[in-house]
This record gives C-alpha cells, structure tokens and sequence, in this order.
C-alpha cells in the first residue's frame, strides 16, 4: 500500500489487535512497511496467518496469532510467543472492537404504541448484547493494555493507540450500547494517559468517522451497492460528503506511533472523519 510518510520504526516490536480486519490490516501493512515487527492477534487463525503471510511476502516482518482480547490468559500466551519470535512490545494498536444486533435496537426513535409492534426497542435489548458489546470494546482494549503494557513500563518506553469512534463524542441513534462502549474507551484512554505518564508510555486514541467495514457493510449498502437510507443520513452529515478510505487513517496513525513526530502529545483522542463531528446539521 502507498503511505503518504515514512516514519522509522526500525527494529520496533508493534501488536495489533483486531489486526486481520479492515482497518487492523491497513494499520499492519503501513506499520510494516516502516520497518516494524508485526504481532497480529485476532479471533480467526486462517486470517491472521494469511495477512502475517502476505506482509512477509512483501518484504516486512509478520506474525499472526489467534487470541481471544477477552481472554487475558490467551493474551499472555501470545505476549510469551511474540516475546520469543520479535522481542518485546514497543507499540500496541488496541483495534479490536464491534456492535451486537441485541444491544441495537430497530428503530432511532421510540413511538407511541411501538411496544405492540414487532420492533425491537430500547426496552427489548438484551442483557446479553449489551455486555457483550461493552467487554469487546472496553474491556477489549483494557486487557490488551494491562498484559502488553507491562512490556512498556519495563523499558519506560512505549505507544498505545487506541481505536475510539465518533460515537464517543456524539451517539448515534440505534447503537447505544455501542456508542457508550467507545465512550467509555476514550475516557479510558484519557486516564490511561495519565497513569502511564511517569512510566515513559504514551497513550491517544483515533476515532474513525464513516469507513466501509466488514462489519457495516450490510448496514450501510445494499445487495446492488446502493447507499441504504441510514448510509444516506451518515453522508449528509458528512461535509466531505463520502466515507474514509482506510488508508486515510495511516497518517494519524503514523504521526503518534512516532516519537519524534508526537513526542509530547498524550491523552487525545483524533477524530478522522471528513468533518462529521464538526457540522452541527445546520
């Protein structure tokens, strides 16, 4: 892939959660071609094995793990291997998150008689969904902290970026849970920040805008390709009128893994997303 700058991350040990994804393997590819050891951990071994495969067939340096971000036992076995293979870990890009159906619910505004209906309501989201949803993001990006952090503070030198969202800063209709989850990541990220500051580690986060995913793809286009009627509301509220392209966030995020680029920037949260969170609709 083109990046539009190269930093020097010779020699440097980078985990990304989340990694075989679209937005994980567009930070893994940039990150390699910068000269950093790739760790990519994710649910799905064929996935991160083929993604690891293709960065070494390119001439970087990748590994794939499978590993469960909830599983703090299965991230320290990862954490043992990338110790034995790459050294220990100098970044940690916490990409690993996602909704659950259950904790969404069908309609963005609650209607007189909708109960009667057959609709999901804010008063039908499961339990179940909800806690989901707050331990894959949340606790997702927690974990991942705690078990490669202590990598960091070790040599007093490190970078975690987190991946937030703009549902962080203004929620979005039909995705409580969701919404509340990145919220709480950023925040998360602020404290963060803090802790680690006399420890040598920097902590931020990037909160993407509108990216065509994996996850969102149905959601946002039709079976012919179509703009859904959701995606057409997120557009409009978009001043550059169109979704990101995974390779815009590289910028962002090559900016704060490097330390002579963003040495004393700690604790922001960089919103990517063509202007979203800056109109007010009017």
């Amino acid at each position: 892939m083109n990046i539009p700058f190269q930093v020097n991350l010779e020699g440097k040990v980078v985990v990304v959660t989340g990694g075989s994804g679209v937005l994980g393997s567009a930070f893994c590819k940039a990150l390699a071609q910068c000269g950093a050891k790739i760790a990519i951990i994710g649910r799905t071994e064929h996935k991160v094995h083929k993604l690891a495969a293709d960065i070494n067939e390119k001439g970087g340096t990748a590994i794939g793990l499978a590993a469960d971000v909830l599983d703090k036992a299965e991230l320290e076995a990862a954490r043992e291997k990338i110790q034995l293979e790459f050294g220990s870990c100098d970044i940690l890009i916490n990409g690993a998150g996602g909704n659950h159906p259950n904790g969404t619910t069908d309609l963005e505004y609650y209607n007189q008689g909708d109960l009667q209906k057959d609709v999901r309501t804010f008063f039908d989201l499961d339990e179940e969904g909800i806690n989901y949803v707050f331990q894959l993001n949340f606790l997702g990006t927690l974990l991942p902290s705690q078990v490669f952090g202590k990598d960091m503070v070790e040599k007093k030198s490190g970078t975690i970026i987190n991946i937030s969202s703009m549902n962080a800063f203004s929620p979005l209709t039909k995705i409580p849970a969701y919404s509340g989850a990145k919220a709480a990541v950023s925040n998360f990220t602020q404290w963060l920040a803090v802790h680690m500051s006399k420890a040598g580690v920097r902590v931020n986060a990037i909160a993407p805008g509108f990216f065509l995913t994996d996850q969102n793809r149905s959601l946002l286009l039709d079976n012919d390709g179509v703009l859904t009627e959701r995606a057409e509301k997120i557009i409009s509220q978009t001043p550059m009128a169109r979704f990101g392209k995974s390779e815009e966030l590289i910028g962002t995020l090559l900016w704060l893994v490097d330390d002579c680029a963003s040495g004393f920037v700690n604790g922001v949260v960089v919103p990517v997303d063509g202007g979203f969170s800056a109109y007010s609709g009017v």
